[in-house]
């Protein structure tokens, strides 16, 4: 099968999720230029990028990590303080404000959560029933079309829950989903290729796929190495927050699939007991996904779950400043320096500890971004293009304020070329290695080595490419878009020491309340990082072309300009 005929298949699969309202966002031309007018950095931009200041990082980051701000989550009052701190800070450097309400592009929310309280959820098979228990043995999601919903539907196995004719993989091949509740492990087959595995592990696409399959339910299992990457606590932890989905000009929520009428995630100790009298054990469908087998079977369980759920309207800020280019022909293009200024706000205590603080996860980023914002503003000449500077908010909710950004018209509407996205840049140690995470499908590649070079910094490929993160953070709202985007994230020192103590953090405090002042932070690798984002921004803005997707890219042919 050809790639343009597997790419008009999953867009008719993925037509609620790829057809959107008319846009701003402009494609990117294919043909090639230099990244410069000279081919050369001006001295000005060279100073600008060293002279980043580990001690303003540093001030940024506690202010917007102290206890004040209450962990920023979305739709409360720390986040509207951490909001007015960032639209403060963009008015003090003369940006111009890019929102509906001066520097702020209020979004409309509905948010919603489950009761787990006057919840149910109940494996039946035959005369036996295994009641369990909403919040430890299955963590459902809350609703976002309805208050009080019930289902009572047959399980059926579904291995990754992946069609993608392309690469040969089918899981459901020869079964009848329709009208039953389809359990699947997370992520994708490991024999894809990175760009795939990254798009079929996209939980929105996965349940677009078991919804077009007539799928009414989807309940994730992980194998035994996910648990270290993604802890049951933690599960637990994050799902007693609410959800939130923001909401179109009809006040319907968005991002969400109407057949769908069970989500949620099974528990280590429940995975095994879903595949009694079943044709094969949780350790053989383990076994099978590992090889990359597709497999689908029906379950001998049926499940019988009664969902309620909290909803009301809500509100939360984007913080939007702009920086006009000085080309009369190229102003109205504009690249994007994103950072999202959300987190988790308050939950549950972990050692006495309440707030999420968000340290790292993103005071990191949207500090770095304030200083990207800094070193343009001081330069005597602009890039020929202009630069948004873009504060979101729902990141932690499944990327909201940036889709949100993505489906409405750009400030004074200018289109959107490219994206450099700053996601939690772990300073743990002196930093000399970094991924440029997405460069590869576009021309950011070879603007990304050069902004790694002037910055002293080695380029070295993704470490965890199971992370699929290129789908993770605010980029993919653009990707989706058509858009090239790229995420550059640190790699610290390059050294084992290095790469176990990376790992520790992200099990032991990533998205918790000790993500906190208390962890150790590189200022001066900070500065260093942020002349490198501040590098690339400048040569995609100032080059004859916009960044452009390579031909035949994955990401560029799924979701680039069509005929």
């Amino acid at each position: 099968m050809s790639r343009a005929r597997a790419a008009t298949l999953r867009s008719a699969r993925l037509l609620g999720l790829l057809l959107l309202p008319t846009l701003v966002l402009a494609a990117p031309s294919r043909k090639s230029a230099p990244l410069n007018r000279e081919g050369t950095v001006p001295a000005a931009v060279l100073a600008a990028g060293r002279a980043m200041d580990p001690a303003r990082l540093e001030a940024d980051v506690r202010a917007l990590a102290d206890d004040a701000m209450e962990g920023r989550g979305t739709g409360t009052a720390g986040y509207d303080r951490a909001a007015r701190f960032v639209a403060d800070r963009m008015k003090a450097l003369g940006l111009e404000p890019g929102g509906e309400d001066g520097y702020l592009q209020p979004i409309p929310f509905l948010r919603a959560r489950l009761r787990a309280e006057a919840c149910a959820f109940e494996l039946r098979r035959g005369d036996e029933t295994v009641p369990l228990e909403v919040g430890r043995d299955v963590l459902l999601s809350p609703d976002f079309l309805r208050t009080k919903w019930t289902t009572d539907a047959p399980l059926v196995f579904v291995g990754y829950g992946v069609t993608a004719p392309e690469l040969g993989h089918d899981d459901f091949a020869g079964l009848d989903v329709r009208g039953k509740v389809v359990v699947e492990f997370r992520g994708a087959p490991p024999r894809f290729p990175n760009d795939p595995r990254a798009y079929y592990s996209n939980s929105m696409i996965k349940d677009q796929n078991a919804a077009a399959h007539g799928a009414i339910g989807v309940l994730t299992i992980q194998k035994p190495d996910d648990e270290a990457r993604a802890p049951w606590t933690r599960n637990m932890r994050q799902t007693r927050l609410p959800g939130f989905r923001w909401l179109d000009a009809g006040g319907a929520p968005a991002n969400v699939h109407a057949a769908i009428e069970l989500a949620g995630q099974l528990s280590p100790t429940t995975e095994p007991r879903v595949f009694e009298g079943s044709p094969s054990t949780y350790a053989q469908a383990v076994a099978a996904a590992d090889s990359s087998r597709a497999q689908g079977f029906p379950l001998a369980w049926s499940v019988h779950a009664v969902r309620v759920t909290e909803q009301e309207r809500a509100s939360s800020a984007n913080v939007v400043g702009v920086l006009r280019g000085s080309d009369p022909d190229l102003r109205d293009e504009c690249l994007v320096v994103s950072a999202h200024l959300d987190h988790l706000g308050l939950s549950e205590p972990v050692q006495g500890d309440s707030i999420n603080n968000g340290a790292y996860d993103n005071a990191s980023g949207t500090a770095m971004m304030l200083e990207t914002a800094r070193a343009f503003a001081s330069l005597p000449t602009r890039p020929r293009r202009s630069i948004v500077f873009l504060s979101v908010t729902g990141e932690e909710k499944g990327l909201q304020g940036s889709d949100w950004f993505a489906r409405h018209p750009a400030p004074g509407h200018m289109s959107v070329v490219g994206d450099v996205n700053l996601d939690m840049v772990l300073l743990l140690r002196p930093l000399t290695q970094a991924v440029a995470i997405g460069a590869e499908h576009s021309s950011f590649a070879g603007i990304m080595a050069k902004a790694a070079a002037l910055a002293g910094i080695t380029l070295v490929p993704d470490p965890n490419p199971a992370e699929v993160v290129f789908v993770r953070s605010d980029q993919f709202s653009f990707v989706k878009q058509g858009i090239p985007a790229v995420f550059p994230v640190s790699a610290n020192d390059g050294t084992p020491e290095g790469a176990s103590q990376t790992s520790h953090w992200r099990t032991e405090h990533y998205h918790s309340p000790s993500d906190d002042l208390s962890q150790p932070f590189d200022w001066p690798s900070g500065a260093r990082f942020t002349g490198m984002a501040f590098w690339a921004t400048w040569l995609a803005a100032d080059g004859a072309q916009p960044p452009r997707w390579n031909d035949g890219d994955f990401f560029g042919t799924t979701f680039g300009p069509r005929p």
